[in-house]
Parts: C-alpha cells; sequence; structure tokens
C-alpha cells in the first residue's frame, strides 16, 4: 500500500468543509464509544445509553456548523463535553434515563461535576478523551500505512524500543525508523487537529 500524502485536512476541517462524506461516520465511530464507556461507568443502561448518544450526536451535528474553535486547548473537547452533559440532564429530568451512580451521588449532581471544569472528574474526562481520541485516531490510520513503518513507529513511538534496536529487528536503516516514525505522528497531528492539542 502506498504511504499517505499529508495533504488531507483534520476531521474537524473535513466536517466543516463538507468535502468527506465519511467524515461523520468517522466522528460518530470515534465519539460513541467515548461517551458510552462514560455512561457505563455511572450505571446507565445500554438502552438508555444508545438513545443518549444519538440525541449527543445528533446535536453535534446538527450544531456543527455553529461550532467555531477559538484556538484554546480543549475547545471541542469542552464543546463536546457540554453538549452530553445537557442531553444527559435532559434525559435525566425527563426520566429517560435512571443511572445509579456509584457512591449515591445524584446523577444532577455528577453532571454538574462533569460541567466544572476545575472538578476532578471533569479533568478526568479531558484525559480520557485525549487518550481515547489518540487510540482510535491511530487505529484508523494505521491501514494508510505501509507494514513495515506502522511496526517502526510502534516499536519506537509506542513501546519504546531503542531506534537502533528497531533498525536491526526490522531490517532497515535508523533513519528509515526516524522517517517511519516522524510520518505517522504527521498523520496523527493533522487528523486530531482540533480535537486534541499537544505541546509540540
Amino acid at each position: 500500500m502506498n504511504e499517505i500524502n499529508a495533504t488531507s485536512a483534520s476531521l474537524l476541517g473535513r466536517l466543516h468543509a463538507k468535502s468527506d462524506p465519511s467524515a461523520w461516520q468517522r466522528l460518530v465511530d470515534l465519539y460513541s464509544p467515548l461517551i458510552r464507556g462514560w455512561l457505563r461507568r455511572h450505571s446507565v443502561q445500554d438502552n438508555d445509553a444508545d438513545d443518549l448518544i444519538q440525541e449527543v450526536l445528533t446535536v453535534v451535528l446538527r450544531r456543527f456548523p455553529d461550532f467555531k474553535h477559538n484556538q484554546r486547548a480543549g475547545a471541542f473537547r469542552a464543546w463536546l463535553r457540554s453538549i452530553t452533559i445537557n442531553c444527559a440532564r435532559d434525559f435525566w429530568k425527563a426520566k429517560r434515563i435512571r443511572p445509579t451512580v456509584p457512591g449515591g451521588t445524584d446523577f444532577g449532581g455528577l453532571l454538574d461535576q462533569l460541567a466544572d471544569p476545575d472538578n476532578p472528574l471533569s479533568q478526568a474526562w479531558d484525559r480520557e478523551h485525549d487518550l481515547h481520541v489518540t487510540r482510535k485516531l491511530l487505529e484508523m490510520i494505521e491501514p494508510q500505512f505501509a507494514a513495515n513503518t506502522w511496526k517502526a513507529f510502534r516499536k519506537v513511538a509506542l513501546e519504546g524500543m531503542p531506534p537502533e534496536e528497531v533498525a536491526r529487528e526490522l531490517g532497515i536503516t535508523v533513519n528509515a525508523v526516524f522517517i517511519a516514525k516522524s510520518r505517522v505522528l504527521s498523520k496523527l497531528r493533522e487528523e486530531a487537529a482540533g480535537l486534541i492539542e499537544t505541546n509540540e
């Protein structure tokens, strides 16, 4: 398989430009498991979670044309969290979900904690979001790379192996290992632009 070129826009860019019909499905595939995992941890039943996830993503789709990234770290993440909180609160008040929250806290109180950016629960959401999005995007872009390129990236960037050892194992040069790492990270940053921010 030919290596990808680095000309495609970020996922958020493709959504705004409407230039990629698969972009919305990618967004659904990216965020449904994140929201579902959070709801399950707070004892929301699967059927209720399905309805709530559909509502959240419907609101995201409807309001996305008005979303403007303010260049602050985590802008999209905060926007998505706010929509999720508002939808969950509406479902809870309408008794469309009846979660039992660990520790006896009521679900509304849990949502209040999640809405406060300084609350540990909100900060945990942010960390989980970034880790989840990074992992899922890596899964999505893997097929766009030759097998040896991906192996070199995985062994150096994810497993922490020394580049010289990876080069020997794969029968390539150390320079090729660095190039592989750079190509994959470049594509990851491109796809993730606006979804997660790094200090790089």
